[in-house]
């Protein structure tokens, strides 16, 4: 066609305007026009499952003018952001709130995380005891420790300037940290000893302690057995596995369990996973967690009750587990589902919010085709105009 580039964009933005719809479902999310900067918000039909418009923000103000204006409104689901909340209920107040299920029970393993966090100092103490026999180290697990070593020199300062009443800001100058490092070394999320990074052995666990268990321990075979059931790493991988292996075995009556203790994170992870799948040193070391903090285990058992709840829909259970999370560490995340204890319950409907994170997965994909450089009415063009 004989037509320029800036024409056709014209003519897209002069058709970029919202079709007047009267949706009944709709679902509400974010999108990142900046990721950790600024926001846009998505607005999906979810009966006719497509975008039916897109805002240039998410705030309040703005995603609360939109509802106002299609009456029709029944039902609203939605993140669990306070300020979608604030907007539906002021917006279309006639409309039932449906929390995401996903979101929620993200926001209540992220709860979890911060409570293993809190009391990683109190674990390392009893659990590990501070020792560690470099004997027992691999290459990298060694500059690791004698890395840690350094840090944990500075990690003391720090606490003890701040136990000395000092703030923040002048530790971090007279430290020449920044405020953010300094922030985590008070509040104890700086004390992990080993980096725990996600390993290509880690979907194949299982696998390997029962090869191991039934007789096979030479690292090459294990390779070749795990290589022709679909594994793709290295043999040095599972060598080094296996190595590891041996190493627990052998020592487990000499050292007292166990010598390595992993990051928040890996231990929350190994809390809430299923135990069949895990080797003896891992097993001693979630019984010796377990035994030294009751405080995360009970926190682990709300959250798998809490996990059971939603995603049986059991919804009468819900009161019960807010007065039993009441009283434990996870206060706080139980206040915020008290908050918005309505729409939290409404997750026996049929709808979610799944579908919308789909839509937005979808802009992104458009968004990107155009280098990010597209504003709301050309995205809107490219989205809503065509379905």
């Amino acid at each position: 066609m004989p037509v320029s580039a800036d024409t056709l964009l014209r003519t897209l933005r002069r058709r970029s305007a919202p079709t007047p719809t009267s949706p009944t479902v709709v679902g509400l999310d974010d999108f990142a026009w900046r990721r950790g900067h600024r926001y846009g918000t998505i607005v999906c039909d979810l009966e006719q499952r497509r975008t039916i418009d897109l805002l240039a923000d998410r705030e309040i103000g703005t995603v609360m003018a939109w509802p106002k204006d299609h009456p029709t409104i029944q039902i609203v689901c939605r993140d669990r952001g306070g300020g979608y909340r604030e907007a539906a209920t002021k917006g279309a107040p006639q409309a039932r709130q449906i929390a995401d299920r996903w979101h929620l029970l993200e926001n209540a393993s992220a709860a979890f995380l911060d409570i293993v966090r809190r009391h990683m100092r109190h674990l390392r103490r009893a659990v590990a005891s501070g020792d560690v026999d470099s004997k027992r180290l691999s290459a990298v697990e060694k500059r690791q420790w004698k890395g840690w070593l350094r840090r944990d020199e500075v990690n003391e300062k720090v606490r003890t300037l701040h136990r000395s009443g000092t703030a923040l800001k002048a530790i971090a100058r007279t430290t020449g940290l920044s405020r953010q490092t300094v922030r985590r070394i008070v509040r104890g999320a700086r004390d992990d000893v080993f980096r725990s990074r996600e390993s290509t052995l880690d979907r194949w666990s299982y696998r390997l302690e029962s090869e191991w268990s039934a007789g096979c321990q030479n690292g090459t075979e294990l390779w070749r057995r795990l290589r022709a059931a679909g594994f793709t790493g290295s043999l040095r991988v599972v060598s080094e596995w296996r190595t590891r292996k041996r190493r627990s075995v052998r020592t487990a009556g000499d050292y007292p369990p166990p010598l390595r203790m992993p990051s928040a994170r890996m231990i929350a992870r190994l809390l809430t996973t299923v135990r069949a799948c895990k080797g003896e040193e891992t097993v001693r070391l979630i019984a010796a967690i377990e035994t030294a903090s009751p405080a995360i285990v009970k926190a682990r058992n709300l959250l798998d009750g809490f996990a059971a709840l939603i995603s049986a829909k059991q919804v009468d259970r819900l009161d019960p587990w807010l007065g039993d999370a009441a009283q434990s560490e996870m206060s706080a995340f139980a206040e915020g589902i008290a908050a918005d204890k309505v729409a939290v319950a409404a997750v026996i409907e049929m709808w979610s919010n799944g579908q919308t994170e789909g839509q937005v997965t979808k802009l992104k994909l458009v968004k990107r085709q155009m280098y990010g450089r597209a504003k709301v009415d050309l995205l809107r063009a490219r989205l809503v105009a065509t379905g």
